[in-house]
Order: C-alpha cells, then sequence, then structure tokens
C-alpha cells in the first residue's frame, strides 16, 4: 500500500505507462529542483536544479566540472515538472536521453558559476538541444519561472522542507523589527 502512494502512474500517448517513483526519485521526463541550505532559506525561489532521463534517473551541474547521476548535489528532489516527450523535436524519447546526455557531457568540461552558467543552464542547453517545445532559447530565467508556475512539490514534506525556513526567518525578523519599533 505505501508503494502505491508513493507511486504517480501516468499513460503517455503511445500506451505506455511512466512512472513518478518519489521513494526512489524516478521522474521520467521531468525537471527536478530542490532548495539549497541558506540561499534557499533567503530567497525561496531560488534553488538546485536538474533533469531526468526518459527512465527517471536525474542529471545534475552540481559542480564546477561535475554532473552527477541519480544524487542531486543538495538533496532528493523536492519539486517536479513533468515534460510532454511529444514535443521534442525526434524521436522522443532517444532524442531526449541524447540531449540530456550531449548537455551533460557538455557541463563537465565546465567550471560552475553561480551567477551565470549554473544547473539551470545545464537544463537549458538540454531542452535547446532536443528543441524541446520547437524553442532553442530556453534559459535559467526562464525555466526559473516555469518551473515555479508549473512544478509540483512531491509531499507536503517537500513544501516544508522549501518554505519552512523561509517563514521562521521572517517571522523572527520582523517580531525583531517589531521589537525595535515598539522600544
Amino acid at each position: 500500500m505505501a508503494e502505491a502512494e508513493d507511486t504517480d502512474v501516468t499513460m503517455n500517448y503511445h500506451g505506455e505507462f511512466e512512472k513518478n517513483d518519489r521513494k526512489n526519485s524516478r521522474y521520467p521526463y521531468c525537471i527536478v529542483w530542490t532548495p539549497i541550505p541558506i540561499l534557499s532559506w533567503l530567497l525561496p525561489l531560488i534553488g538546485h536544479m536538474g533533469i531526468c532521463t526518459s527512465s527517471g534517473v536525474i542529471r545534475d551541474f552540481a559542480g564546477s566540472y561535475f554532473v552527477s547521476e541519480d544524487n542531486m548535489g543538495f538533496g532528493r528532489p523536492t519539486k517536479y515538472w513533468k515534460l510532454d516527450v511529444d514535443k521534442v523535436c525526434g524521436s522522443g524519447p532517444s532524442t531526449w536521453d541524447k540531449a540530456v546526455y550531449d548537455a551533460s557531457e557538455e557541463y563537465k568540461c565546465r567550471p560552475h558559476n553561480l551567477c551565470c552558467d549554473n544547473c539551470h543552464s545545464h537544463v537549458a542547453m538540454a531542452l535547446n538541444l532536443m528543441r524541446y517545445d520547437n524553442s532553442s532559447s530556453w534559459n535559467m530565467v526562464k525555466l526559473c519561472l516555469l518551473c515555479l508556475i508549473h512544478g509540483k512539490y512531491v509531499s507536503c514534506a517537500a513544501f516544508l522542507k522549501t518554505w519552512l525556513p523561509f517563514l521562521m526567518l521572517s517571522g523572527i525578523i520582523t517580531t525583531f523589527v517589531l521589537t525595535l519599533n515598539l522600544q
């Protein structure tokens, strides 16, 4: 029974079943996101992003010259955004996987830059290589906004992991400011 709660099963247009497996962090054809300690506590919209293969294996640019496989740099995903494999220009799953592989190989040769060339850029390159949604203009800002709009939390605990530190810090700061103003 617990497995049924940890797995979302959907049927794709080709009649095949695709499973999101929360227990094993498998999210086929998804962009995944997790908060970055301290940075996300201050700005909860900023976090770490990865892209999953057709089998759900997560690839993320976790640091200079390093793309991890199935072990996200800042922990398990808290959000996922399911993409439509039919919007990939080419032969669907094989084109998707090749683009994720090629972007990962490219980013294994790059230094990490928090502001300009980061995990979001790695995901954008994969989407550009596969010409997802007939576009080659994917970038980190666009991904950040669309993930915010379309992303789903994997659980209630994941939602709390993302927002509770920010809310607690905001409460502490507000209380401190109000206390100073009352004196």
